[in-house]
């Protein structure tokens, strides 16, 4: 049994209990995001414990007032308590399973951590039965080859919404996971405000706070919405609504477009809370997102480069002639070489046409 040290918990690990050192930069970002957010004395659920590191980590980094730790594994749960002795805390740890434990509490926890292998969905609306409002939902997902497309009936099937599987597969994975946490949020009579997301590495990850009432609700998931993608162009198109209408051609180039969705086309940031988050944690992740134009999707400068059949140029440099144009343009965590813009993939287009031209002159 090996003991290792991340933030200020100690903590033992063992082969027969998951445990991914990799992951300590987004553990750092949710401790980050965490404080930023303000939960001293807030009561916290962690679902899917394993070793106990991130309830631990929560309660002697963040302040937190009472915390929970779950796991439905014997061995995470021996192993968890071992942990939580070790690091003197005072942290409840109970060998059961989110649903049984969801169908049987009587509390209502301000902050709910859900980090399973695989897909989160399962475990949504068990967790809503012990949500409240303003309740903070921090949910993982590491099934990103479902939700970036490479196995779309998977998604279709366990999300309800078809994927996209191109450059676009990130963001728009994470606005399908968005999606339907909202609607599953709003059988409980929850809207959702998304207060931070991640794509990165293997994973995924939403913060969300949830609003109570039917207004709320209803208002949460009109960001639900459609869209279209232009494999000739790059053009993609999108609608709010239930069952809003679509058309099939681009407007562009009329080439026949694929449809995909549903997913969230409202905001992924408080921009705000951000800032404290890039400011605290300092990675460049957390800085790109701090900066980062919230607006849904992206242009990859390499990809439309391709399809304008032009040599790659740097996306900073589009960056810079698309602002210098009086356009809102800047990185994205989704994609090294893409850009945020309120430009139309036309005048994307027309600037990189225009920079490469200068760069031959």
């Amino acid at each position: 049994m090996n003991v290792v040290s991340e933030g200020k918990a100690h903590i033992r690990t063992n082969e027969k209990v998951f445990f991914n050192p990799k992951m300590s930069t987004l553990r750092d970002m949710s401790v980050a995001f965490l404080l930023a957010y303000g939960c001293a004395g807030k009561t916290l659920l962690d679902a899917t414990a394993a070793t106990g590191v991130r309830a631990i980590r929560y309660y002697k980094e963040c302040g937190i007032g009472s915390a929970t730790a779950i796991d439905i594994n014997k061995n995470a749960y021996k192993l968890c308590r071992k942990n939580i002795l070790l690091n003197n805390v005072d942290v409840d740890c109970k060998n059961v399973s989110i649903q049984e434990f969801a169908n049987n509490s009587d509390e209502k926890f301000d902050i709910i951590d859900l980090d399973p292998f695989g897909s989160p969905a399962p475990d949504i609306y068990d967790l809503m039965k012990i949500s409240k409002d303003g309740t903070v939902l921090m949910a993982t997902a590491t099934d990103t080859a479902v939700l970036c497309g490479a196995h779309s009936a998977a998604c279709l099937k366990q999300y309800n919404s078809k994927p996209l599987h191109n450059e676009l597969c990130k963001e728009v994975g994470i606005r399908i996971l968005m999606c339907y946490i909202s609607k599953i949020a709003a059988q409980f009579n929850f809207g959702s405000v998304p207060l931070m997301c991640i794509s990165d590495m293997h994973y995924m990850r939403v913060f969300i706070k949830l609003e109570s009432g039917a207004k709320n609700a209803y208002g949460a998931v009109r960001f639900g919405g459609i869209g279209t993608f232009c494999h000739s162009c790059g053009r993609f198109d999108f609608k709010r609504g239930v069952s809003p209408l679509i058309g099939n051609v681009c407007a562009d180039c009329s080439s026949e477009v694929e449809g995909f969705g549903p997913l969230w086309l409202g905001n992924l940031y408080d921009k705000g809370l951000s800032l404290k988050v890039a400011k605290a944690q300092g990675s460049r992740l957390a800085e790109c997102i701090s900066k980062e134009f919230d607006t849904p999707l992206f242009y990859s400068v390499p990809k439309m480069t391709k399809r304008l059949g032009l040599s790659s140029i740097s996306h900073y440099k589009v960056i810079e002639a698309l602002s210098d144009l009086g356009y809102t343009a800047t990185a994205t965590q989704f994609d090294d070489n893409g850009i945020k813009t309120d430009a139309t993939a036309k005048e994307v287009s027309k600037c990189i046409k225009a920079l490469s031209r200068s760069n031959k002159g």
